[in-house]
């Protein structure tokens, strides 16, 4: 028996109908669907009533299942000939861990796929009305991981070289590093006063933003108790937010951390798929 492809699917970066066309058609065929703590519980929904659904989310500390047992889930049901979904927040291959599995597949000489997906890297800020680049104001953007792997000692990223290399910096799973990071990125040339945005719970109805600088914003988010899942935006782009606001409209001053506070009114509901 020919076992099926794998399919390591990104599911988008929290609004279900971000997923890809192919990425829900597979959804749609899966027998055994294995699923992040990021994605929507609507397109869990959509697969079939019959399929195996598998919980193996993580948070900040708490992996309920490890990688190495999620990556044995996937070899064990493939090799049984199950439709295996590996349904991942995001893009499987941005800090998905979607490599990893990828290998454990390929080392069991199983068939995969991969389903690409909107990174909340990119989606997260255009959400914020904050876009990435801009012909006037950057030119250039890099993704890097806030939370590596535990047990490194040194930390792999040059934030030396980093700090002043591209003009918006996005930061993916920074919160509980956003003092080390933005002490390193000051120490090393950015400048203080370089607008920072911390975008919560992007693309979905819980979006709030806060919007300080380099110098300040670690107070605020202490102030605030700013807690995951954070994506964080550094750079001039970070002016258009208010302007460009698009998705959650509204916005309040929070004179005591001079922020801008981006509330939840919103006449978009990404709760609801269009199929």
């Amino acid at each position: 028996m020919t076992p099926s492809p794998v399919y390591l699917v990104g599911a988008g970066p929290g609004d279900p109908e971000l997923i890809t066309v192919r990425g829900l058609n597979a959804v749609h065929q899966a027998t055994v669907i294995i699923y992040d703590r990021l994605v929507h519980p609507s397109l869990v929904a959509e697969a079939p009533p019959q399929a195996q659904r598998i919980y193996v989310g993580k948070e900040s500390g708490i992996h309920y299942v490890p990688q190495g047992q999620i990556n044995q889930l996937l070899v064990n049901y493939a090799t049984q000939g199950e439709r295996v979904v590996r349904l991942k927040g995001g893009d499987p291959f941005v800090f998905g861990r979607g490599g990893e599995e990828a290998e454990a597949l390929a080392a069991a000489r199983l068939p995969f796929e991969i389903i690409p997906g909107v990174s909340s890297a990119v989606a997260v800020p255009a959400y914020a009305g904050i876009p990435l680049t801009h012909r006037k104001v950057a030119s250039s953007f890099a993704v890097v991981t806030g939370h590596e792997e535990g047990g490194k000692e040194h930390t792999a990223i040059d934030w030396r070289r980093l700090a002043t290399a591209v003009d918006t910096l996005v930061i993916l799973m920074g919160t509980k590093g956003l003092v080390r990071i933005a002490a390193q990125l000051i120490q090393h040339g950015r400048a203080p006063e370089t607008p920072v945005a911390l975008i919560r719970w992007g693309t979905t109805n819980e979006q709030v933003t806060f919007v300080g600088t380099l110098a300040n914003i670690t107070d605020t988010a202490a102030a605030v108790a700013l807690e995951p899942p954070i994506v964080t935006v550094v750079g001039d782009v970070v002016r258009l937010a208010e302007r460009l606001q698009w998705f959650l409209p509204s916005t309040a001053i929070s004179p005591s951390h001079q922020l801008t506070i981006v509330s939840t009114a919103t006449t978009h509901d990404p709760g609801a798929l269009s199929l």
